[in-house]
Protein backbone atom coordinates (compact mmCIF):
# COMPACT_ATOMS: atom_id res chain seq x y z
CA UNK A 1 0.00 0.00 0.00
CA UNK A 2 2.95 2.70 0.31
CA UNK A 3 3.15 3.52 -3.59
CA UNK A 4 -0.02 4.19 -3.52
CA UNK A 5 -0.64 6.32 -0.09
CA UNK A 6 2.85 8.35 -0.93
CA UNK A 7 1.12 9.38 -4.33
CA UNK A 8 -2.15 10.42 -2.12
CA UNK A 9 0.13 12.16 0.55
CA UNK A 10 2.22 13.88 -2.07
CA UNK A 11 -0.84 14.99 -4.84
CA UNK A 12 -4.02 15.67 -2.91
CA UNK A 13 -3.16 16.08 0.78
CA UNK A 14 0.02 17.94 1.50
CA UNK A 15 -1.52 20.39 -1.30
CA UNK A 16 -4.97 20.47 0.44
CA UNK A 17 -3.22 21.22 3.80
CA UNK A 18 -0.83 23.71 2.09
CA UNK A 19 -3.89 25.81 0.15
CA UNK A 20 -5.69 25.72 3.43
CA UNK A 21 -3.00 27.35 5.22
CA UNK A 22 -2.75 29.41 2.40
CA UNK A 23 -6.17 30.70 2.63
CA UNK A 24 -5.31 32.39 5.79
CA UNK A 25 -2.36 34.43 4.25
CA UNK A 26 -1.96 37.19 1.98
CA UNK A 27 -0.10 36.32 -1.12
CA UNK A 28 0.57 37.00 -4.62
CA UNK A 29 2.11 34.46 -6.06
CA UNK A 30 5.30 36.16 -6.19
CA UNK A 31 6.67 37.38 -2.59
CA UNK A 32 6.59 35.73 0.61
CA UNK A 33 3.36 34.55 1.98
CA UNK A 34 2.13 37.02 4.81
CA UNK A 35 -0.12 35.89 7.28
CA UNK A 36 -3.45 37.79 7.64
CA UNK A 37 -6.01 35.27 9.98
CA UNK A 38 -9.63 35.58 8.67
CA UNK A 39 -9.37 38.75 6.95
CA UNK A 40 -9.40 36.65 3.36
CA UNK A 41 -12.76 35.09 4.65
CA UNK A 42 -14.36 38.22 5.80
CA UNK A 43 -13.45 40.07 2.54
CA UNK A 44 -15.04 37.15 0.16
CA UNK A 45 -18.31 37.13 2.65
CA UNK A 46 -18.41 41.06 2.31
CA UNK A 47 -18.23 40.78 -1.32
CA UNK A 48 -21.41 41.57 -3.00
CA UNK A 49 -19.80 39.71 -6.48
CA UNK A 50 -19.48 36.49 -4.33
CA UNK A 51 -23.24 36.14 -3.49
CA UNK A 52 -23.72 36.82 -7.33
CA UNK A 53 -21.18 33.99 -8.11
CA UNK A 54 -22.43 31.56 -5.66
CA UNK A 55 -26.39 32.07 -6.65
CA UNK A 56 -24.82 31.23 -10.42
CA UNK A 57 -22.97 28.16 -8.57
CA UNK A 58 -26.69 27.06 -6.99
CA UNK A 59 -28.52 27.75 -10.05
CA UNK A 60 -26.38 25.88 -12.48
CA UNK A 61 -25.74 22.89 -10.32
CA UNK A 62 -29.38 22.52 -9.05
CA UNK A 63 -30.56 22.52 -12.93
CA UNK A 64 -28.18 19.86 -14.21
CA UNK A 65 -28.63 17.41 -11.11
CA UNK A 66 -32.35 17.98 -12.21
CA UNK A 67 -32.71 17.54 -15.96
CA UNK A 68 -29.20 15.85 -15.63
CA UNK A 69 -30.77 12.67 -14.02
CA UNK A 70 -34.65 12.62 -15.14
CA UNK A 71 -33.61 12.72 -18.63
CA UNK A 72 -30.93 10.03 -18.56
CA UNK A 73 -33.23 7.80 -16.44
CA UNK A 74 -35.73 8.04 -19.28
CA UNK A 75 -33.63 7.29 -22.19
CA UNK A 76 -32.14 4.44 -20.03
CA UNK A 77 -35.70 3.24 -19.35
CA UNK A 78 -36.67 2.95 -23.30
CA UNK A 79 -33.12 1.87 -24.06
CA UNK A 80 -33.21 -0.76 -21.64
CA UNK A 81 -36.63 -2.09 -23.45
CA UNK A 82 -34.80 -3.58 -25.98
CA UNK A 83 -35.50 -1.04 -29.27
CA UNK A 84 -34.61 -2.07 -32.62
CA UNK A 85 -30.62 -0.23 -32.63
CA UNK A 86 -30.41 0.32 -28.98
CA UNK A 87 -26.42 -0.55 -29.39
CA UNK A 88 -26.62 2.57 -31.70
CA UNK A 89 -27.98 4.77 -29.75
CA UNK A 90 -26.38 4.28 -26.46
CA UNK A 91 -23.37 4.87 -28.80
CA UNK A 92 -24.50 7.76 -29.60
CA UNK A 93 -25.47 8.85 -26.51
CA UNK A 94 -22.10 8.34 -25.23
CA UNK A 95 -19.91 9.90 -27.63
CA UNK A 96 -19.88 13.67 -26.27
CA UNK A 97 -19.22 12.26 -22.88
CA UNK A 98 -15.38 10.94 -24.07
CA UNK A 99 -15.32 14.26 -26.76
CA UNK A 100 -12.89 16.77 -25.37
CA UNK A 101 -14.24 19.63 -23.65
CA UNK A 102 -12.62 21.94 -26.31
CA UNK A 103 -14.09 20.27 -29.13
CA UNK A 104 -17.43 20.26 -27.46
CA UNK A 105 -17.51 24.45 -26.60
CA UNK A 106 -15.82 25.13 -30.23
CA UNK A 107 -18.95 22.83 -31.61
CA UNK A 108 -21.46 24.46 -29.63
CA UNK A 109 -20.58 27.66 -29.99
CA UNK A 110 -21.09 27.57 -33.55
CA UNK A 111 -24.17 25.99 -33.21
CA UNK A 112 -25.42 28.94 -31.02
CA UNK A 113 -23.26 31.96 -33.00
CA UNK A 114 -25.85 34.63 -33.31
CA UNK A 115 -25.61 34.92 -37.23
CA UNK A 116 -24.46 31.54 -38.43
CA UNK A 117 -25.51 29.71 -35.69
CA UNK A 118 -27.92 26.20 -36.92
CA UNK A 119 -30.15 26.95 -34.21
CA UNK A 120 -30.94 30.81 -35.24
CA UNK A 121 -30.27 29.81 -39.06
CA UNK A 122 -33.28 26.85 -38.94
CA UNK A 123 -35.30 26.94 -35.45
CA UNK A 124 -35.82 30.36 -34.43
CA UNK A 125 -35.39 32.03 -37.67
CA UNK A 126 -33.80 35.38 -35.55
CA UNK A 127 -30.48 36.37 -34.18
CA UNK A 128 -30.72 35.73 -30.51
CA UNK A 129 -27.25 36.13 -28.35
CA UNK A 130 -27.83 32.77 -26.91
CA UNK A 131 -23.96 33.37 -25.27
CA UNK A 132 -23.72 36.82 -25.26
CA UNK A 133 -27.13 37.66 -23.45
CA UNK A 134 -26.80 37.85 -19.60
CA UNK A 135 -30.53 36.35 -19.17
CA UNK A 136 -29.06 33.25 -21.58
CA UNK A 137 -25.79 32.36 -21.15
CA UNK A 138 -25.99 30.57 -18.42
CA UNK A 139 -29.49 28.78 -19.98
CA UNK A 140 -27.07 27.82 -22.87
CA UNK A 141 -24.04 26.52 -20.98
CA UNK A 142 -26.84 23.91 -18.66
CA UNK A 143 -28.01 22.92 -22.31
CA UNK A 144 -24.03 21.84 -23.45
CA UNK A 145 -23.50 20.61 -20.19
CA UNK A 146 -26.75 18.38 -20.27
CA UNK A 147 -26.43 17.07 -23.53
CA UNK A 148 -22.49 16.45 -22.97
CA UNK A 149 -23.17 14.10 -19.63
CA UNK A 150 -26.45 12.45 -20.88
CA UNK A 151 -24.57 9.49 -22.30
CA UNK A 152 -22.27 8.74 -18.93
CA UNK A 153 -25.29 8.58 -16.75
CA UNK A 154 -27.87 7.17 -18.88
CA UNK A 155 -24.99 4.01 -18.81
CA UNK A 156 -25.00 3.87 -15.13
CA UNK A 157 -28.74 3.74 -14.84
CA UNK A 158 -29.29 1.19 -17.36
CA UNK A 159 -26.77 -0.78 -15.72
CA UNK A 160 -29.14 -0.93 -12.76
CA UNK A 161 -31.99 -1.03 -14.31
CA UNK A 162 -30.37 -4.58 -15.85
CA UNK A 163 -30.06 -5.92 -12.79
CA UNK A 164 -33.68 -5.64 -11.96
CA UNK A 165 -35.23 -9.21 -12.49
CA UNK A 166 -37.87 -9.82 -14.97
CA UNK A 167 -39.81 -11.95 -12.86
CA UNK A 168 -41.12 -8.34 -11.09
CA UNK A 169 -42.31 -7.54 -14.77
CA UNK A 170 -43.65 -10.62 -15.59
CA UNK A 171 -45.44 -10.51 -12.09
CA UNK A 172 -46.72 -7.29 -12.08
CA UNK A 173 -48.05 -7.96 -15.78
CA UNK A 174 -49.73 -10.71 -14.22
CA UNK A 175 -51.60 -8.22 -11.96
CA UNK A 176 -52.97 -6.19 -14.18
CA UNK A 177 -50.39 -3.51 -13.28
CA UNK A 178 -49.63 -0.95 -16.24
CA UNK A 179 -46.74 0.63 -17.77
CA UNK A 180 -46.91 3.75 -15.56
CA UNK A 181 -47.58 1.83 -12.70
CA UNK A 182 -44.61 -0.66 -13.10
CA UNK A 183 -42.36 2.05 -13.23
CA UNK A 184 -43.21 3.74 -10.27
CA UNK A 185 -43.77 0.33 -8.49
CA UNK A 186 -40.59 -1.27 -9.84
CA UNK A 187 -38.94 -0.05 -11.65
CA UNK A 188 -38.02 3.39 -9.57
CA UNK A 189 -37.94 1.56 -5.99
CA UNK A 190 -35.28 -0.91 -7.30
CA UNK A 191 -33.22 1.66 -9.52
CA UNK A 192 -33.04 4.13 -6.48
CA UNK A 193 -29.62 2.98 -5.50
CA UNK A 194 -28.04 3.75 -8.55
CA UNK A 195 -30.06 6.59 -9.05
CA UNK A 196 -28.55 7.92 -5.90
CA UNK A 197 -24.80 7.58 -7.09
CA UNK A 198 -25.18 9.15 -10.11
CA UNK A 199 -27.28 12.71 -8.39
CA UNK A 200 -24.38 12.22 -5.36
CA UNK A 201 -21.65 12.66 -8.49
CA UNK A 202 -23.30 15.11 -10.58
CA UNK A 203 -24.49 17.67 -7.92
CA UNK A 204 -20.18 17.47 -6.57
CA UNK A 205 -19.09 17.52 -10.61
CA UNK A 206 -21.50 20.38 -11.80
CA UNK A 207 -20.08 22.31 -8.55
CA UNK A 208 -16.98 22.05 -9.97
CA UNK A 209 -17.45 23.15 -13.29
CA UNK A 210 -14.48 25.05 -14.78
CA UNK A 211 -13.65 24.37 -18.20
CA UNK A 212 -16.94 24.76 -20.16
CA UNK A 213 -17.31 28.38 -18.18
CA UNK A 214 -13.74 29.41 -19.24
CA UNK A 215 -13.97 27.58 -23.14
CA UNK A 216 -17.31 29.47 -24.22
CA UNK A 217 -18.25 32.68 -21.79
CA UNK A 218 -14.80 33.26 -19.70
CA UNK A 219 -17.68 33.93 -17.12
CA UNK A 220 -19.63 36.94 -18.78
CA UNK A 221 -21.64 38.62 -19.73
CA UNK A 222 -21.76 40.75 -16.72
CA UNK A 223 -20.62 38.00 -14.78
CA UNK A 224 -23.74 36.13 -15.27
CA UNK A 225 -21.71 32.40 -16.00
CA UNK A 226 -19.14 33.18 -13.10
CA UNK A 227 -19.19 30.08 -10.85
CA UNK A 228 -17.10 29.49 -7.71
CA UNK A 229 -14.42 27.53 -9.13
CA UNK A 230 -13.64 30.22 -12.18
CA UNK A 231 -13.80 32.86 -9.82
CA UNK A 232 -10.79 30.94 -7.77
CA UNK A 233 -8.84 30.71 -10.96
CA UNK A 234 -9.48 34.15 -11.66
CA UNK A 235 -8.66 35.48 -8.05
CA UNK A 236 -5.65 33.26 -8.29
CA UNK A 237 -3.92 33.58 -11.95
CA UNK A 238 -5.42 37.11 -12.79
CA UNK A 239 -5.83 39.34 -9.71
CA UNK A 240 -2.32 37.04 -8.27
CA UNK A 241 -4.60 36.41 -5.03
CA UNK A 242 -3.92 33.17 -4.00
CA UNK A 243 -4.81 33.49 -0.20
CA UNK A 244 -8.37 34.78 -1.70
CA UNK A 245 -8.56 32.09 -4.01
CA UNK A 246 -7.82 29.54 -1.58
CA UNK A 247 -10.38 30.89 0.70
CA UNK A 248 -12.98 30.53 -1.88
CA UNK A 249 -11.73 26.87 -2.74
CA UNK A 250 -12.53 26.02 1.30
CA UNK A 251 -16.18 27.97 1.04
CA UNK A 252 -16.63 25.66 -1.91
CA UNK A 253 -15.81 22.60 -0.28
CA UNK A 254 -17.54 23.22 2.38
CA UNK A 255 -20.33 23.61 0.76
CA UNK A 256 -20.24 20.46 -1.11
CA UNK A 257 -19.72 18.22 2.42
CA UNK A 258 -22.90 19.88 3.45
CA UNK A 259 -25.01 19.43 0.47
CA UNK A 260 -23.95 16.01 0.26
CA UNK A 261 -24.24 14.97 4.01
CA UNK A 262 -27.70 16.43 3.31
CA UNK A 263 -28.79 13.88 0.40
CA UNK A 264 -26.81 11.06 2.27
CA UNK A 265 -29.14 11.46 4.96
CA UNK A 266 -31.99 11.94 2.89
CA UNK A 267 -31.21 8.69 0.80
CA UNK A 268 -32.99 6.75 3.85
CA UNK A 269 -36.33 8.42 2.86
CA UNK A 270 -36.55 7.57 -0.31
CA UNK A 271 -33.56 4.89 -1.73
CA UNK A 272 -34.98 1.47 -1.75
CA UNK A 273 -33.80 -1.22 1.37
CA UNK A 274 -32.20 1.87 2.85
Amino acid sequence: MAPAFLGTLIFIILPSLCSFLLSFTKWNLLSPPVLCGLKNYISILSNPLFYKVLFNTIFYSLSISIFGVIIPLLLAVIIDKKIKGADVFKTMYFLPYITPMVIIAIVWEWILDPQRGIVNQLIFRSQIDWLYNSNLAMYSLILVSIWKNIGYNMILILTGLQGIPSSLYEASKLDGAGEIKTFFKITLPLVSPMLFFVMLITMISSFQIFDLIYLMTNGGPENSTNVLVFWIYKNAFEYFKAGEASAIAYILFLIILILSFVQWKLRKKWVYNE
